[in-house]
This record gives structure tokens, C-alpha cells and sequence, in this order.
């Protein structure tokens, strides 16, 4: 029977192979990478300078100087048109102190005046446009020979107002050859299809290929749960041509954003995002070396996240911040400018992995043929695998458990293929190393009973023929969960940490029960001598420490706790030496402890079936490593190898320690606690 579910296993990594090849295809049609700026953030750093259009001209030189080749732009509110220098802004309470002219104190209104002559027209049409749309009142006002407008509503409100994109700025930073990547909210309420229409309409001109969402919820997104609004406002994007980046890590997706996407066709790329907190730590008070530590850590985090998380951009974000030194006002921008282009910098480093630096876009999209045919194959393997770990348990029920996957695979395929895939693949990462575990384990102990000699360097071996079991279920999650919401992380592999722990768990039951063959009685009845075993102060120290152990595991995996600073070290060294970085549990600690266990039950070392088990960790964190599926398929595969090939390396150290402190102890401890014999003489008198 074993051997039949191996057949099918066989059959499913063959069918996995066109999958994933096309997986990896799909990868690399998208390999463009774009720097974007904020440029409200520009314009709120140039408030607090003596001259600051002046300034914005500069920064936007050394801008492209530094590879920031795109500029974020926010819909205008009037607070935004202030900053550009384009409108002043009084309250009535100021508009009564600059004019001298008494006005009614029951009137709150916002007095504008129009500040440059170019722009004036432009800037009167948008704000008479936007406030006409919402019905709110305005009527012309000129202080000496200036225009302006009076708008019958508290400045408080009506500085907030979302209106287009300002238009003069973007005509200002295209003739400066900068692409424009606009930012839109679904503020603008009620939605008007008719007026998103015009809006992406006057993008047009600026050649706007992507927008940025921004806000909480997305453009055309209502209360009432409708998604019609949604589908006519994708309509609208793939009208125009238009993608839309998805920011990762926040807190919570903007609402409606599933249904967006799907109705974009996928035609979306991920965002990182340098926030204005990032930013901010790059002006505390700190040493000239601590400073460069911190811009070698962002430039890190820059390369990471284009090679391992797929990310196409990169929205920069910086304000003005009180210097504690000076007590003055203070920017950034010169150290985002080292972070991109300075020694070691992250655009030199992002094109020498072999990126573009370029307008980002989305991942191009092809079907494979036969897909229906693959799938149940697959499929078909991944139940099959989930059957042989089951079996090791009840090995006489091995057809009884396949007939009841198959029913239970068929039954949750018909109300969501998408959850059974989910399911199978947690399935086949627990499956596929405590599986290998299982082998191995089994394999060393019919060496030990029939006394059949091996080298101890055997383990090696055993250790790569392991871990080349553990890889099945890294590939089967792969291509079972191959689509691109995957690839994109809207959606993900569920059960991170099930997937960590129940590994462990298996094997130390295997381990204690199953794997000396014995019967039922005999499960029982260790199991009681267990129990019943009396406890001593070492054992509870121990059973203490583990659990310390593992709750520091637990809270590690998946992104969840913290690295300390020695760690993030070790981690940017491994990274910038060999471009791929292993995990450290894995080559430094669980695959070390694999072999040296290994090596010490080839040399029927008591114990060493419970030192190997700890390799478990390791083959988990292996599998784990493909189930982060924004991750490219190569970059896991790289560095699940460098895993195994560091953690041989490494593994050399242990087995030398070890032998050291074994003719230590063979020749200090065990001799010095042999007793001497004494002869004793006949008839001796007190």
C-alpha cells in the first residue's frame, strides 16, 4: 500500500514541475523597480526654509542624482495649494486683521487669495469645481488688485476638502522629467463615476500609469457592502490603462480592495513604504557610526524587499522634525540620498541583482495548459503524502485513511477549491518532515538492533536524503497554492505555526511509541512507566528550560518578535557576503544537532535518536521556507540549500566539539571514578 502512495507522490511532484516552471516565468516579467517621493512630504520640509521654491528646484535634482525617478502626488486640498505656494489662506478672524475691515462675527468662512498670476485661472476653475459639487456657496473677493474667493465654510473643513490632483504641479515635475504616480482616496463623497471619469481623464495627459490608494477604504467603496461601485471604478482603471500598487505590511488592506483586484484582472504590483517614522530615526541624536549603521540597515531593507518580497515600489516619505541637538528644524533628505546612492547603496545594489530601475508594473499572467489534469495529480499527491504520515501512526489503516482523504478533499473542493488547497498544503507541510523524520529515525534504529556496520559519516548522507524529503512538501505547497494572489500577498499560506509545532509534536510521539515496533500493549504500557516515573529537581530544571526554548520558538516564527541588534548584524553580514541568506535556526543549530545525532547512533551512542530529533526544527523551517510565497520560488530554493550546505559546514564543529569532550571524558572522568583495587591482608590486629 506504502508503496502505491509513494507512486502517487511521485506522480504529483511530476505535475508540480510545469507549475512551478510557470510560477517562476511569471516572476520574472516584472522586473522593473520605482523609487516614488511624496511630494506633499517635499513641500512640508520646504515650508520651514527661507526660500522655498528655491529649495524644491534643488531637491528635486539631487533627487534623481540619488534614482528617485517618480513623484508621488496627493489630491490637492487647499492646505497643499498653500504649501505650493499658490494660495494664501486666512480665516475671517485673519481676514479681518489683514484687510481692517470689520466683518459680521457670526460669519466663519475661508478668504483665499490667488498668489501667482500663471496659475490663477487654473486654480480658480479646480476649487469653484470641487465645492460646486458639493453645494457649497463662494463668490469672488480681491484685496489690493489680488483675487481671491470666499468660501462660506470654517477653514478648518475647508482646507481638508479633497479635490484633482493640482495639475500645475504635475505639468512642473513631468517637464522635469519625473514620472507621476497618483495618489486617490474615496474622500470625495457621494462617488461620482461621471467625475472619477474626468479625473483619469486630465491623469491622461501626465501619462499616469499607476495610482497609489490612499486612505482606508478604496475609491468607490460604500457602507452598504454593494461592490458596484467598486467593479465600475476598476472599470474605469482598466480603461485607462491604469494599475494600482498594494502597499504590504499595514495593519488592515483598504476595504473593497479584494474585490478591486479582482476586477483589475491582477493588474497591480506591491509597495514598501519608508514611512515618516523611518524617516525620523535618521535625525536622532546619535553617533556619526550609529547613523551609517542605521542607513546600511535601511539600504538592507530596500534590497530585501525587492529580491525576496517581489517588491516593484518604493514610497519614500520624510518630514520636518525639531532637531534635539540645535532645537531647530531639520530634514532628512541627504541620508534618504546615502540610503539609494551612497557606498553601498540600494539602487547600484537592486540593479546589480538584475532589476530595472524604471515605472513599475504588474506580473503578466498565462494560463497553463492542461491545468485540470495537473491539479488532480496534485492533488491526488498531496492527500497521498498526508496518508503515509498518517499511517505511520496506524499502519493498518493506511487504505481506510486514503478512501476518507479522497472523500473529504472531494467534499471541501465543492464549496471552496481555494480551501481545500489551503488545507492540503498545511497538510503536506506537517506531512513531509515528520515523514522524513519517520525514515530516518526508523532506518537508524533497524541498524542499531541488527548491528549492521556504517560509517558514521553516513550521516551526511542521511541528512541530504532527509532533507530532499522535507523539499516535497515545499514543492507541492508551491504548486498548490499557485496563483497570483499568492505571489502578490493579498492572500497566504494559513497555519504558519501549526505547521511549525505539529512536526514536533509527531516526531516526539513517533519517537517514544512507534518507532521500536512495539504492539499496543507494549505503547500502553511505556506510556504508564512514563508516568509513573518518579521526578527529580534536574527534570523539572530541564522540562523548564524547554519550555522557555519553545515559547522563544513560537514567538519567532512566522513575523512575529524581534531580532536583537547582534542578530540583525549577522544577518546584513550573511546577506551582502552571499546575496541569499539562510535561516540561522537552521545551518547554526537544528541541522548541526541532525547530523551530529546521526553520527552518534551510526556509533550506537545511546540517546542519539532524541539529538536528532531536534533536527525536525529544521526540516520545518525548511518547508516554511516556501510556504512565503511573495518570496520568489529561486530565492527560497537558494536559500533552503544554503541551509543544508552551511548547516553541513557547521555540523563539523559539533561533531569536533563533541569528540573532544568525549576523550575528555573517557580519559579524565571515567578514570579518575574507577575504584582502585586494594589487597587486602589475613590476620591483621587492632
Amino acid at each position: 500500500m506504502l508503496r502505491w502512495l509513494w507512486c502517487l507522490v511521485i506522480l504529483g511532484i511530476i505535475a508540480s514541475i510545469p507549475v512551478v516552471y510557470h510560477r517562476m516565468n511569471t516572476e520574472s516579467t516584472s522586473n522593473n523597480v520605482e523609487f516614488v517621493f511624496n511630494y506633499k512630504n517635499l513641500l512640508q520640509i520646504s515650508d520651514y526654509k527661507p526660500n522655498p521654491r528655491q529649495f524644491v528646484e534643488e531637491q528635486l535634482t539631487l533627487m534623481q542624482q540619488a534614482g528617485i525617478t517618480s513623484m508621488a502626488v496627493n489630491e490637492s486640498t487647499l492646505n497643499t495649494l498653500k504649501l505650493s505656494r499658490r494660495i494664501e489662506l486666512f480665516s475671517s478672524h485673519e481676514a479681518t486683521a489683514l484687510t481692517q475691515t470689520q466683518i459680521s462675527p457670526d460669519q466663519n468662512f475661508t478668504y483665499i487669495l490667488f498668489a501667482e498670476k500663471d496659475s490663477e485661472l487654473e486654480m480658480k476653475t479646480m476649487i469653484e469645481q470641487n465645492f460646486t459639487r458639493l453645494n457649497i456657496k463662494f463668490h469672488p473677493w480681491t484685496y489690493k488688485q489680488q483675487n481671491g474667493l470666499i468660501i462660506e465654510m470654517p477653514l478648518a473643513d475647508a482646507s481638508l476638502v479633497p479635490m484633482d490632483p493640482d495639475p500645475v504641479t504635475m505639468t512642473l515635475l513631468k517637464d522635469k522629467g519625473f514620472h507621476i504616480v497618483a495618489m486617490l482616496s474615496n474622500h470625495r463623497q457621494p462617488f461620482s463615476l461621471d467625475y472619477m471619469e474626468d479625473v483619469l481623464k486630465e491623469l491622461d495627459q501626465f501619462d499616469i500609469q499607476s495610482v497609489i490608494i490612499d486612505g482606508a477604504t478604496v475609491p468607490g467603496y460604500s457602507n452598504d457592502g454593494e461592490p458596484n461601485d467598486i467593479n465600475s471604478m476598476a472599470g474605469l482603471f482598466n480603461k485607462h490603462n491604469v494599475a494600482v500598487a498594494f502597499i504590504e505590511m499595514q495593519k488592515a488592506d483598504p476595504l473593497g480592495f479584494d474585490t478591486l483586484a479582482n476586477q483589475l484582472h491582477y493588474n497591480i504590483f506591491r509597495l514598501h513604504k519608508f514611512s515618516e517614522k523611518d524617516a525620523s530615526k535618521l535625525l536622532e541624536n546619535v553617533t556619526l557610526e550609529e547613523l551609517d549603521q542605521q542607513i546600511q540597515r535601511y539600504a538592507d531593507r530596500f534590497v530585501l524587499a525587492v529580491k525576496d518580497r517581489n517588491i516593484r515600489m518604493i514610497l519614500l516619505n520624510s518630514i520636518p522634525a525639531q532637531s534635539e541637538e540645535s532645537g531647530m528644524y531639520s530634514d532628512p533628505l541627504k541620508h534618504i540620498y546615502s540610503i539609494l546612492d551612497g557606498t553601498d547603496g540600494a539602487v547600484t545594489r537592486i540593479q546589480d541583482a538584475g532589476f530595472t530601475i524604471g515605472s513599475a508594473h504588474s506580473f503578466s499572467l498565462t494560463d497553463i495548459n492542461m491545468n485540470t489534469m495537473l491539479t488532480i495529480l496534485i492533488v491526488l499527491g498531496s492527500v497521498s503524502l498526508i496518508t503515509i504520515m498518517m499511517s505511520a501512526f496506524v499502519p493498518s489503516h493506511a487504505l481506510s485513511i486514503l478512501i476518507l482523504g479522497l472523500l473529504g478533499t472531494g467534499g471541501i473542493g465543492i464549496l471552496s477549491s481555494n480551501l481545500l488547497y489551503k488545507m492540503l498544503a498545511l497538510g503536506v507541510a506537517i506531512s513531509a518532515p515528520s515523514i522524513a523524520l519517520f525514515i530516518t529515525m526508523t532506518w537508524l534504529r533497524n541498524k542499531q538492533i541488527t548491528k549492521t556496520s556504517t560509517t558514521p559519516w553516513f550521516a551526511f548522507i542521511l541528512f541530504l536524503y532527509t532533507s530532499l524529503i522535507s523539499l516535497i512538501g515545499g514543492i507541492y505547497i508551491v504548486s498548490l497554492l499557485d496563483n497570483v494572489t499568492y505571489l502578490l500577498y493579498i492572500d497566504q499560506f494559513i497555519g504558519v505555526r501549526m505547521a511549525s509545532l505539529v512536526p514536533i509534536v509527531l516526531v516526539g510521539l513517533y519517537l517514544l511509541f512507534f518507532n521500536e515496533g512495539l504492539t499496543f500493549e507494549g505503547k500502553i504500557a511505556k506510556a504508564k512507566r512514563l508516568l509513573l516515573t518518579h521526578i527529580s529537581v534536574l527534570w523539572v530544571i530541564g522540562a523548564g528550560f524547554t519550555l522557555v526554548v519553545m515559547l522563544y520558538y513560537i514567538s519567532r516564527t512566522g513575523n512575529g518578535g524581534s531580532a536583537t541588534s547582534i542578530e540583525l548584524f549577522f544577518r546584513s553580514l550573511l546577506e551582502n557576503t552571499i546575496g541569499i541568506r539562510p535561516r540561522n535556526k537552521e545551518f547554526l543549530f537544528s541541522h548541526p544537532l541532525f547530523i551530529l545525532g546521526a553520527y552518534l547512533a551510526l556509533r550506537r551512542r545511546p540517546g542519539a535518536l532524541y539529538i536528532l530529533a531536534l533536527g525536525i526544527i529544521g526540516q520545518t523551517s525548511l518547508v516554511d521556507t516556501f510556504a512565503h510565497l511573495h518570496t520568489p520560488f529561486h530565492i527560497s530554493l537558494i536559500r533552503a540549500t544554503y541551509g543544508v550546505i552551511f548547516g553541513a559546514v557547521v555540523s563539523l564543529l559539533y561533531l569536533g566539539v563533541w569528540n573532544v569532550l568525549e576523550i575528555i571524558w573517557n580519559k579524565f572522568v571515567t578514570s579518575s571514578g574507577r575504584k582502585p583495587s586494594i589487597k587486602v591482608k589475613d590476620n591483621i590486629t587492632m
